[in-house]
């Protein structure tokens, strides 16, 4: 992964083209052979990648669905639910197992009050749902650029500060498809480091941190217990993130004048033991951490949860909303 993300390929990469070429011509013959893609019972919005790994999907997720109810829409939300053992479509709350739903859907579904899905079948899930809660009119597909079963009148791609890095496919590069030349007119781009890291356009945002809640208290929603970030100045912290991109929660952390050590973990780390030693007095983590932790794992241990949150620009709000919801974005009735 050190190889893909700097800005122009390395030795490594080169080798590599030739199994890049061979991916990108199977990707695009499956493309191109696919049987015609399913509608939903409502207009579907797919948030998703062009390169692997994360870069900002479910705080965009979990900013879009809140922007839709602010604006008196009823979304739902489907997702693969990345690491879960079942395949079959199934219902997610916000005290689901995260092992029998993943970690992503539990904290959209903690995070917004939303009805969440998740399946294999993005379709059987998006009908599922639709079946189940026949007041929700618009689903946001969580990832599933890709997956072009499932037909959508929108799609959001999110870029952070890497951008397309070597811009090379897999296994050379992190792309998963070639970056287009231009935009299909349903398609918008947004920057979640605050810059452009693309040609694409796009509009701008960034990722905020500004408090930490003890765990038990975020489990119960508890938000008088929350505290300022500033509140923990001056405390020996050990930093603790499974996620794709953990150095950019660290940062943040210390631009908010937070002393850490580090401890990155694999992304969607399990936590079915503790990685820090024990005994250790304070540890700080994200939410994605902390829906696969309990309080009684931790002995004396106080662990931090630290919300991610994301303001949309208006403008890009009301471009989706438009694409969603013009005449010929919700399916025909049967």
């Amino acid at each position: 992964m050190r190889h893909w993300w700097r800005a122009r390929p390395s030795g490594l990469s080169h080798i590599l083209r030739p199994v890049a070429w061979i991916y990108g011509a199977l990707a695009t013959y499956q493309r191109t052979h696919a049987a015609p893609a399913q509608c939903a019972p409502v207009p579907v919005l797919v948030v998703g990648n062009f390169v692997v790994g994360g870069a900002g999907k479910t705080p965009t997720v979990i900013a879009i669905v809140e922007a839709l109810q602010r604006a008196g829409r009823r979304p739902g939300v489907i997702s693969r639910g990345y690491g879960r053992r079942e395949e079959t479509a199934c219902a997610v709350g916000p005290k689901t197992d995260s092992t029998s739903a993943g970690d992503e859907p539990v904290l959209i579904a903690r995070r917004t009050d939303a009805p969440v899905w998740v399946g294999r079948d993005r379709v059987a899930a998006a009908q599922a749902l639709c079946a189940h809660h026949p007041q929700v009119d618009v689903l946001v597909a969580d990832d599933g650029l890709q997956h072009h079963a499932l037909a959508r009148a929108a799609e959001l791609v999110v870029f952070d500060e890497r951008g397309a890095g070597n811009g090379l496919l897999l296994p050379a590069g992190p792309l998963r498809e070639p970056l287009p030349l231009r935009l299909p007119d349903r398609m918008r781009v947004l920057y979640t480091a605050g810059h452009a890291s693309t040609p694409l356009p796009g509009v701008l945002a960034r990722p905020t941190i500004a408090t930490a809640w003890p765990l038990a208290a975020w489990r119960d929603g508890n938000a008088a217990a929350a505290l300022p970030l500033a509140e923990l100045r001056g405390r020996r912290l050990l930093a603790a993130a499974g996620m794709a991109a953990p150095e950019k929660f660290f940062a943040m952390l210390e631009a908010a004048g937070l002393t850490l050590t580090r401890l990155p973990l694999a992304d969607h780390h399990d936590y079915r033991t503790l990685p820090w030693p024990a005994g250790t007095p304070d540890v700080i983590t994200t939410e994605k951490d902390a829906v696969k932790l309990r309080p009684e794992q931790l002995g004396a241990t106080r662990l931090w949860v630290v919300p991610l949150d994301l303001q949309l620009p208006a403008a890009l709000v009301g471009e989706l909303l438009a694409l969603l919801f013009k005449p010929s974005a919700a399916p025909k009735a049967p």
